[in-house]
Formats: C-alpha cells, sequence, structure tokens
C-alpha cells in the first residue's frame, strides 16, 4: 500500500485543498475533524506515482532555480529565500511561520519540518529544537508568541542541515506537486511551471484552473493565452478575496504578467521581478540573514559601524534569550545587543562596558559553541 500522508487545514479551506490535491493525482482517502484544534480537520491522501522520464518536464536546472527563486521573492522577498524567517501576522489562520517557503504551524507542518530537522544526522540545534515538538504538535497558541522558540529557529538556518532540509521539504510539498500539475495539463515552459507552483505555495490552484480551462482547453488555445488568462483570473480571485491579507498578494500576478509582456517564457537570466535581480550570481549567493562563521569568541562584539553581523553575534543573542532576554537573535550586534550584554556583565560581576569580549562569550556560550 502507498504511504499514507495528511495535512491539517482550516475546515472552511478543505474542499479547496482537497480538490488541489485530487488535480495533482493524488488519491484523498478522507477528510477528519481535529479533535485537538476547533476548526480544523486533517485531510489524509496518498502520493500519485512519479511521472516516467518521457513525461517529465524537462527543464534547465538554471531554470527550475529561477522559477523556485520568482515564488521566494512573493514569498520572503529574497531571491535565495529567508531561510530564518519567523512571522507571525495578525489573522492569518496559518499562525506562526518559518522558513524560506513559510511553513507554518496552524497547518501542521511546521512540526513536521523540525520532526524532520531533529532526525537529520548532524543537526546542530537538533537536541534543543526536539523539546518544543510536543508545543508544535499540539499547535500550542504559546508557540505562536514564544521568543525563545522564534529565536531558535531564526539560528537554526544557519546550520547548512536546516537549509538542506528546508530545501527537501519545501520541494516534497510545493515544487514536485507542481510539476506533476504542469505535466498533466501539458504546460512546458519555465514561467508557465512558475505560475503553477506560485499557485500551488498560494493555494486554490486546481479551481483556477478549471476556471481557465472552461473559457478554452489548453490545446485548443496554446500554452502562453492559457497561461495569460490563468493569471488575469488570478488577479481578479486575489483582488475581491474577503480574506484581506490575500488581496494585498495581487502583486504576484502582476510580476508574472510583466514577465508575460516581455516574453520571459523561458526565464532566460538576467531577470528583474519585484526589484530583485535573478542571475547565475544571485542564484548561488549565501542566503539573507545566515552566517556561517565567525567562530564565536574570534572576536570582541561591540556596537560599531558597520554594525557587526556573523554567527558570533547570533550565538550570542541565543544565550540571551535564553536567559530571558527580551532580545531578537537576527545576527546583527546593535544597541539592543550591547545593553543586554551590559545587564549580563553586571550581573556577573564584570565591568559594565557592553561590549562582549572572550570572557563573556565564555560564559555566555562557551569557547567551543
Amino acid at each position: 500500500m502507498s504511504d499514507v500522508f495528511s495535512t491539517t487545514v482550516l475546515c472552511m479551506d478543505c474542499s479547496e485543498r482537497r480538490h488541489d490535491l485530487e488535480g495533482t493525482g493524488h488519491h484523498v482517502i478522507d477528510c477528519r475533524e481535529d479533535t485537538t484544534l476547533p476548526g480544523y480537520c486533517v485531510l489524509r491522501y496518498t502520493r500519485p506515482a512519479a511521472p516516467n522520464a518521457a513525461q517529465r518536464i524537462a527543464m534547465p536546472a538554471t531554470q527550475a532555480q529561477a522559477a523556485l527563486a520568482i515564488v521566494n521573492i512573493f514569498e520572503t522577498g529574497s531571491v535565495r529565500g529567508d531561510y530564518s524567517a519567523v512571522t507571525v501576522l495578525p489573522g492569518d489562520t496559518g499562525r506562526l511561520t518559518f522558513g524560506r517557503a513559510q511553513t507554518t504551524l496552524g497547518s501542521g507542518n511546521l512540526q513536521l519540518l523540525i520532526e524532520r530537522y531533529c532526525g537529520a544526522a548532524g543537526a546542530r540545534f537538533g537536541a534543543r529544537l526536539r523539546g518544543w515538538l510536543p508545543a508544535l504538535t499540539a499547535r500550542s497558541v504559546a508557540a505562536d508568541q514564544d521568543i525563545k522558540l522564534h529565536n531558535l529557529l531564526r539560528a537554526s538556518a544557519d546550520d547548512p542541515v536546516m537549509r538542506d532540509v528546508q530545501d527537501a521539504f519545501f520541494d516534497e510539498l510545493y515544487w514536485e506537486p507542481a510539476l506533476r500539475a504542469a505535466t498533466r495539463l501539458g504546460l512546458g515552459s519555465p514561467l508557465a511551471v512558475a505560475v503553477v507552483y506560485d499557485s500551488w505555495v498560494h493555494g486554490s490552484w486546481a479551481p483556477l484552473r478549471d476556471r481557465a480551462s472552461a473559457a478554452g482547453a489548453l490545446d485548443q488555445v496554446g500554452e502562453h493565452e492559457w497561461v495569460q488568462r490563468y493569471v488575469r483570473l488570478r488577479r481578479d480571485w486575489l483582488g475581491s478575496h474577503p480574506n484581506p491579507l490575500l488581496r494585498k498578494t495581487v502583486y504576484r500576478m502582476d510580476a508574472f504578467q510583466r514577465l508575460i509582456d516581455q516574453g520571459a517564457w523561458g526565464l532566460p537570466l538576467p531577470l528583474v521581478v519585484r526589484g530583485r535581480e535573478l542571475s547565475l550570481e544571485t542564484l548561488a549567493a549565501m542566503p539573507p540573514g545566515c552566517y556561517d562563521g565567525p567562530p564565536p569568541g574570534t572576536r570582541a562584539l561591540a556596537v560599531q559601524s558597520p554594525l557587526q553581523r556573523g554567527l558570533d553575534v547570533r550565538l550570542v543573542q541565543l544565550a540571551l534569550s535564553d536567559q530571558g532576554c527580551d532580545i531578537r537573535a537576527d545576527g546583527i550586534f546593535g544597541t539592543s545587543s550591547a545593553r543586554f550584554i551590559r545587564a549580563f556583565q553586571r550581573a556577573s560581576e564584570l565591568p559594565e562596558t557592553g561590549a562582549a569580549d572572550a570572557v563573556v562569550i565564555h560564559r555566555l556560550i562557551g569557547m567551543d559553541a
């Protein structure tokens, strides 16, 4: 028997999500009320068989990266995606969201992502995040505002293992189903696949696909005309949606329309999307907000211009957060970091300089952190 998967959705969104799954070849087994979370239900489903080599869309790796990058820009404003992004938007049913493709606590996917990371070999923050799994599994309301959890999630993005886990998780959850959906419909250009991928991430691909096809099937009107029609329909749908957060996202369709107007069906590089450059260089760059050095203890940390940034700053901030400081572990040593360091020095009977030297760093996190 095929592996059975599940996803948690708002009851009001259940029919649309079921439609999306069935429209991409998944078999939905059933929908059950989530007894632990009023107003949510759990869809259980099996995945479709992988298409054979002749059925797969042949897309150069660079164009696939470009398609992924476009949605990264929509989601987090970054070509590479913000692996450390932690947000809680008022009125967002997803509640606490994290990572490159903004997986949510409300859907249950955040728990699945963190569980997978904790089980990965070499996960630097695995042991610490494992302690949060019961709260994530229960979709605890407290997790939405717990600054210690938020800072730990931010710090975990510095770990290449977390970034690899996020890539694999989001590819499995969004990219691969989008490729299957495009293949089933007969779409082949990189831009068309990017449109499908964006809809799979954003939701309601299947019903809008059906509306676009009702006005003329793809094989009758051609790919370019069909995709343009779909983008127009989706923009109208977003612009009139009862959820004000969705109404604000019409920019996604506007960006696609500009690419269509430019004739960029093959997503040739370089491109500019919402003011962000897509090029070989930007696609290979270090993701924003992630740090691979310097190691803690190799330099003193103090407020200076330009502000110091790095892994050592993040780990010091994380240690201060663990001690109860209301600090954002963003890896940037500013006046708030200096203020909390000064308080730590006072409590430790050290000179109150506001700078974290080797002695302070050792007391906070140890020199082998």
